[in-house]
């Protein structure tokens, strides 16, 4: 067999630096910082429909029953849903992200409704919903500088 007589050139070696590879893994770090924050924001946004959506049932439904018999219901059993006393649990995926209570008055001609958050949902920027008798929607414990409209 012959050999040539000079020896033939290396190839050079194909793949990544470990300087390539940190500045790639920098770069999706600050990607990722800047997007999740951004990304929980919008999936609680989206939850407050699930919330403003039971309010507004629920004030139907103390209307409905006010209008046959002329008073407001304090209890879920009164107004057709399911346990024996608020809170009830609004169910949005199979998950609870809002609960709902009613704060009937004394004599039942008045009535205050409120969604609060619960669990990854307390963050949430516009705190919790309220609505009553006159169809007065509020929030209460929201951040500073939000407006109320904002989240409705």
């Amino acid at each position: 067999m012959n050999l040539p007589a000079f020896p033939l050139p290396r190839r050079a070696a194909a793949g990544f630096t470990l300087i390539e590879l940190m500045i790639t893994v920098a770069i999706i770090a600050v990607l990722a910082a800047i997007a999740y924050p951004s990304y929980t924001e919008h999936v609680r946004k989206s939850r407050r429909t699930d919330a403003k959506t039971a309010l507004l049932d629920l004030a139907a439904r103390q209307e409905r029953l006010f209008s046959t018999q002329n008073v407001y219901g304090g209890t879920p059993a009164a107004l057709g849903y399911a346990g024996a006393a608020f809170p009830v649990a609004i169910q949005s995926g199979g998950q609870a992200y809002y609960q709902l209570t009613v704060a009937a008055g004394n004599p039942a001609t008045s009535y205050t409704a409120t969604a609060t958050p619960i669990g990854a949902q307390q963050g949430d920027d516009c705190g919790s919903y309220t609505i009553n008798q006159l169809g007065l929607q509020g929030n209460t414990g929201m951040r500073a500088g939000v407006a109320s409209a904002q989240c409705w």
